[in-house]
């Protein structure tokens, strides 16, 4: 008998990780067209780049192109974070995070849009910043769509509620813009969300089994970074904080025995003939930092089977070794 863990490890022989080196908070989208699009945070946080391939594993030998630099000056000038690249109403658009290059730690959401059918041809225009219910420190959106509404899930600081970031969701007007109140849907309640910072970071969506699920990570990004998994049925009031269940545990972390640290930062998409989940992530195959996390580059980009419980409820395992 093959146990869950076991057939991780034998499927997981299609991928040769690290997928891309030194590339942080990936994103995988698998377009209509074939291909695979990927973008990623890159060590010098001050560009936004772009590669495609027909496969998984072709992504680390595709050329990336650097499709937006930060600005000399003022917003979008700091710490280019975390992009994302979707399809929504036949454009292309790229939700990031940005600090202000005289405020770095200033961070906001921003949005680019490109009308091209190849997200690596044609011009990127800026739509500016994705204007929440109050400014703070915010980061990490995501979008997706849901029986005709469109929603942004992304990670906020409440400067009137408890310290860290927490998850919210709003309704979308359009790709740039919010309507209505934003609700929160998860804070760092559990120990292992607390550790050397208070965090519920980088959200991505996955819909199957008749549920709504959205990962998540948490804690500082160090070895200490994880990843927790909320769900609601696709039936329910998704701008209800009630509607979503949390994960008491975490639902993927560090693995001593595979030597990978700190895994998190997820995106999820399809193999080549779409007939099973993949999980991409981030993580380090060592402990031990000099300085800040975030001054360490080896955050590599890797890949693994997503498997399902009989419950239909996502098992992530293990980070797998390189």
């Amino acid at each position: 008998m093959i146990t869950p863990d076991k057939l991780s490890i034998k499927i997981n022989k299609e991928f040769k990780n690290p997928m891309i080196l030194q590339r942080a908070d990936p994103w995988v989208y698998r377009h209509t067209d074939g291909y695979y699009y990927f973008t990623a945070s890159v060590p010098s946080y001050d560009c936004i780049e772009l590669r495609r391939s027909a496969s998984i594993q072709g992504l680390g030998n595709a050329s990336p192109k650097v499709i937006w630099n930060k600005h000399e000056t003022g917003v979008m000038g700091a710490h280019i974070w975390a992009p994302e690249i979707h399809f929504i109403n036949n454009k292309w658009y790229i939700y990031f995070a940005a600090g202000n290059a005289e405020a770095i730690w200033d961070i906001r959401i921003y949005v680019l849009e490109n009308s091209s059918s190849n997200p690596l041809e044609g011009s990127w225009e800026e739509k500016g910043q994705v204007k929440t219910n109050w400014e703070s420190f915010a980061l990490d959106a995501t979008t997706f769509e849901h029986k005709g509404v469109r929603y942004l899930v992304w990670t906020q600081n409440d400067p009137k509620g408890p310290q860290g970031t927490n998850l919210y969701i709003a309704a979308m007007e359009n790709p740039w813009t919010i309507s209505g109140k934003q609700v929160m849907i998860s804070k760092p309640e559990y120990e292992w969300e607390r550790i050397g910072h208070w965090v519920n970071e980088g959200p991505a969506v996955l819909k199957r089994n008749g549920k709504i699920f959205i990962s998540y990570s948490a804690s500082a990004t160090d070895h200490n970074y994880c990843m927790g998994l909320l769900s609601t049925s696709d039936s329910s009031d998704l701008l209800d904080p009630n509607s979503w269940n949390k994960s008491p545990k975490a639902v993927f972390e560090t693995s001593i025995e595979n030597n990978q640290y700190g895994p998190g930062h997820n995106s999820f998409t399809v193999s080549e003939d779409g007939t099973y989940d993949i999980l991409v992530y981030h993580a380090r195959n060592y402990k031990d930092l000099q300085g800040s996390p975030l001054a360490d580059p080896n955050r590599h980009t890797r890949a693994q089977r997503l498997n399902w419980n009989e419950d239909g409820i996502p098992n992530f395992g293990v980070p797998v070794e390189d």
